[in-house]
């Protein structure tokens, strides 16, 4: 699918790794639409829609603004998603039941809340000359296969993103619709700099050690631009891609 001309719906899209998403795409002359909790639209082709990805009104408003003030919906990518550090067993107790809810909450369960209701959306598109009709992309973590200690929560909540990705992938095939997965190492987002500072201090100092090349937190335009792509091959589908500068992290 090409990218000019077409709508997309960017969640988590005025920060971090969707805020370049909606960057790249708006530069390359898509519209986009940013669903999250905050920002403000800065390009003519840009709309903001103040959204919570679990709540199925605010989703279902944000596709409305895509498909009624620039008519249709072409690709949803998903950024939002939150994040927790705490121990199973920690020195004040177990793990607090709420905070494991919250982050599979937003991160799985919003994540699905928006495939979704954007696929009922695509689905109603004029079918391309091979029969495509949409494109969605989620974001996953290198956590899901290298999750370190204190990231039950959140390595939890992004396994259940890469389990649905092919059984989606395979369902809205017939509808010409693909679902991929990039699942991101450690990047330099909000996200990173809202860990505790001892937890970030440790990553940044030890990523050298993990990465093979290049030893460095990866960069939003970085992911962006793996979106882009995603977006223009046809032939990725069902799968996800580790973002990760062939990372491996040890348990702690």
């Amino acid at each position: 699918m090409r990218v000019e001309e077409r709508v997309f719906l960017v969640t988590g899209g005025s920060s971090g790794l969707g805020e370049a998403t909606v960057r790249i795409l708006a530069g390359a002359g898509a519209r986009v639409v940013i669903a999250g909790r905050r920002g403000t639209p800065t390009h003519e082709n840009i709309r903001f829609v103040r959204t919570d990805v679990t709540d199925e009104e605010g989703v279902q408003a944000a596709v409305g603004a895509a498909v009624e003030e620039f008519g249709g919906l072409h690709g949803a990518i998903n950024c939002a998603g939150v994040t927790v550090v705490e121990k199973v067993l920690g020195r004040e107790g177990a793990h607090s039941l709420d905070s494991f809810s919250e982050v599979v909450r937003v991160n799985l369960v919003g994540t699905f809340n928006v495939i979704r209701l954007a696929a009922l959306a695509m689905r109603k598109n004029e079918p391309s000359e091979s029969g495509e009709r949409g494109v969605i992309v989620n974001t996953a973590s290198v956590a899901v296969f290298d999750g370190q200690v204190g990231q039950a929560a959140y390595s939890a909540s992004k396994a259940g993103i890469v389990g649905m990705t092919l059984p989606i992938a395979r369902e809205l095939a017939r509808h010409g619709i693909r679902v991929m997965t990039i699942a991101p190492g450690i990047f330099d987002t909000p996200m990173l700099a809202s860990l505790p500072e001892g937890a970030r201090a440790h990553l940044l100092e030890e990523l050298p050690k993990w990465a093979t090349f290049p030893p460095r937190p990866g960069c939003s335009e970085e992911y962006a631009a793996l979106v882009r792509h995603v977006i223009e091959n046809e032939m990725l589908n069902g799968e996800v891609i580790r973002l990760d500068a062939a990372m491996r992290m040890p348990p702690k």
